[in-house]
């Protein structure tokens, strides 16, 4: 499931919007980043930060520090699974929260290693504990670059490009094939196999050979990623997917999405926010409205990817990675097993990425998006038949010490739809509750949200009136994902990139995963491709790859005018207002509007229309809005927003009379440079994205 948050840490255990002029901007911008999409939830994960009393980084968690399920698949060693006593004793469960009764009911069965995989007490324990170095953590300064900075611990050495240190046997076996003139093992390898295979399969296709390395077995969680169908026919027409994969992987099929935002729960709701001053819904085909199956769609794919020639290697926990600008990168696999060498390492741990935790060692993350749920039976069937895509029903929460917060929540129905099984028919449901914040010492724990959850969830859904009694829960559900605003990550070291999550590509109002990659996968894997075949491997011409994008960047307004400083007062209906009036400017002027703005997508053209009708609509809105965000955050969100506009042009006038200047260019480097030039224009401006007739 996506939905609203960029270098984040996926750690869910189931499984980038007004001055008179402002009001318009702000708040049309945040509805275009509010109804980006959460895409997939992933599992346990650990945030970057090591404990205050060792060391006050907070991006240098180790894994003696029980970073043991980082998401996307990280290739430390995989979560070993906890036994579950099945039943209920009420004796046994004498002074335990209500969070710790019901995930020691929970199945801990197909406890998977990659993105939604582990879902134990023991995982949110471990989880709660990371959240709480990271808010305990201090930032500091750090130079890569120096030999020594005093006063400064160094981070923990993942990678290395200095000859005396890393594995010896890995050093060995480069200068071995390098005096001997024989080829590396293979041109790429993937570090981290449950997104990893899709950009494996895609490169294999382009003639790449390419080895896909994970610490556990490639599998999929159980727990369905929501989708639309017109990104799954993306991946079909690359050939990384198949119409067969499809009609196996989809298992639940809904009419759409609903979005709303009121300060009260009242359903039906017509009208807009100020004609009944409660809120504003409304409904959008098509969005999120398919169920797949990851375990499905991976042993598809990682199936025909070995067919193609592609090699797995499952069960193989990375140590580190030695690179070389002359004879290549090589992996640590061990002291008792032989390394493997690639030309280019592709980093696709997630945002748990032991390589992204060192080269952000002594930064402590820009903003958090926290989520909390479940995957539950017993809701009534009858109604259980659209999803929520973002979804307010209260007023911003006084947390006391632990500052205001707005709760959002989002929910899919499961197994309808397909596989013979009619609407209707189903009471099982996802749900999810999620907050914006940033990661001060006095927010709140994961315990406080889950709490308030728990507390909530009859409110939200009431069909049921006792969690407890009234559901079957499948999964506990908890992520928290900090994000960074120097995403998407430019690499640090020669042959090494970070893809997918790992890189921060997607918006730090959406929580990653298999949405997002889904999008840049076709741009990402032609870049590769062209990377691989003419030797451009140095970071320089890596780093065009993952691009400066202003729209991107341009989200990170709107996930400020989200949250509150912690000492901050906000008015209590502030978030609803904005989202409420953003929403109903933008479901008025249609499909060509909001439907980007659902799938992650900011352009120019919806972004300018909705920000002078919203200021319209609201104009004495503004002054709150520009006390909210701050006049250096509108500023400088301006500025990205010149730049969409920039891109817009770029890509619509430049970009076709250079085209075939840049194709017939005899010189490969600068030829790879122009043609990401015009990779981050189109994307960069959302140009990527196209309408369906």
């Amino acid at each position: 499931s996506r939905h609203i948050t960029t270098g984040a840490f996926l750690l869910c255990s189931n499984q980038n919007r007004q001055n008179m002029k402002f009001t318009a901007v702000v708040s049309a911008g945040l509805a275009a980043a509010l109804s980006c999409r959460c895409y997939a939830f992933s599992p346990v994960a650990r945030i970057n930060s090591i404990a205050p009393s060792r060391l006050s980084s907070p991006s240098s968690l180790s894994a003696e520090d029980g970073n043991d399920a980082a998401s996307s698949s990280a290739l430390l060693d995989p979560p070993k699974s906890e036994a579950v006593a099945a039943g209920y004793s009420s004796a046994a469960d004498a002074g335990k929260s209500l969070t710790q009764r019901i995930m020691e009911r929970t199945s801990s069965s197909a406890q998977a290693g990659g993105a939604g995989g582990a879902s134990t007490w023991d995982a949110f324990q471990r989880a709660e504990s990371n959240w709480s170095r990271l808010k305990s953590s201090r930032a500091f300064d750090y130079d890569a670059t120096r030999i020594d900075n005093p006063g400064v611990p160094p981070p923990q050495l993942f990678v290395t490009d200095d000859g005396a240190a890393g594995n010896p046997k890995c050093w060995a076996r480069l200068r071995s094939s390098s005096e001997s003139k024989s080829d590396l093992d293979y041109d790429v390898t993937i570090c981290g196999g449950t997104l990893g295979i899709f950009i494996a399969m895609a490169l294999q296709l382009k003639g790449v050979r390419v080895a896909v390395v994970e610490a556990g077995k490639l599998m999929g969680r159980e727990q369905e990623w929501n989708i639309s169908l017109k990104e799954l026919e993306e991946l079909v027409e690359m050939g990384v997917l198949t119409n067969e994969d499809l009609e196996e992987a989809i298992t639940t099929e809904f009419p759409g999405c609903r979005a709303g935002f009121k300060n009260s729960e009242v359903t039906p709701l017509e009208g807009s926010y100020f004609d009944n001053e409660i809120g504003y819904e409304c409904f959008t085909p098509g969005v999120l409205n398919l169920g797949i199956s990851p375990s499905i769609l991976i042993a598809n794919v990682a199936k025909r990817f070995q067919a193609a020639g592609g090699t797995v290697l499952e069960r193989s926990p990375l140590k580190g990675i030695v690179v070389s600008e002359s004879m290549g990168a090589a992996l640590d696999m061990g002291e008792d097993a032989e390394p493997i060498t690639a030309r280019l390492v592709l980093d696709c741990m997630g945002n748990a990425s032991p390589v992204s935790r060192q080269q952000r060692h002594g930064l402590k993350p820009d903003g958090v998006c926290a989520v909390v749920g479940s995957c539950a039976g017993g809701y009534d069937k009858e109604s259980n038949l659209i999803g929520d895509i973002i979804y307010t029903n209260t007023e911003i929460q006084d947390k006391g010490t632990n500052g205001q917060l707005q709760y959002f929540w989002e929910a899919f129905p499961v197994g309808i739809g397909r596989k013979g099984k009619e609407p209707g028919s189903s009471d099982v449901k996802t749900t999810y509750m999620f907050t914006y914040m940033d990661a001060s010492e006095d927010r709140p724990s994961l315990t406080t949200l889950m709490d308030d959850y728990w507390e909530q969830l009859p409110i939200y859904q009431p069909s049921i009136s006792d969690v407890e009694r009234d559901l079957d829960v499948k999964r506990v559900l908890f992520a928290y994902f900090p994000t960074f605003t120097d995403s998407p990550l430019k690499p640090q070291w020669r042959r090494l990139l970070a893809v997918g999550d790992a890189s921060g590509i997607q918006s730090p109002l959406s929580f990653g995963g298999f949405g997002a990659l889904t999008r840049h996968l076709d741009r990402i894997s032609s870049a590769i491709a062209e990377a691989v075949e003419h030797d451009l491997l140095h970071k320089s011409d890596l780093g065009a790859i993952n691009a400066y994008t202003p729209n991107l960047s341009a989200a990170w307004m709107f996930q400020k005018a989200m949250s509150a400083r912690v000492g901050k007062k906000v008015n209590p209906k502030f978030v609803n207002r904005l989202l409420a009036t953003n929403f109903d400017v933008m479901n008025d002027m249609g499909p060509r509007t909001m439907m980007p703005f659902l799938q992650d997508v900011v352009r120019i053209d919806g972004l300018a229309g909705s920000l002078a009708r919203s200021f319209v609509a609201d104009p004495m809105f503004m002054p709150e809005i520009v006390a909210h965000v701050g006049i250096p955050t509108l500023a400088d969100w301006l500025g990205h927003v010149a730049m969409i506009a920039t891109y817009n042009a770029l890509h619509n006038v430049a970009a076709p009379i250079i085209t075939p200047f840049v194709d017939k260019m005899e010189d490969s480097r600068e030829r790879f440079l122009w043609r990401r030039r015009m990779d981050a224009w189109k994307f960069g401006s959302g140009n990527d994205y196209v309408f369906e007739e």
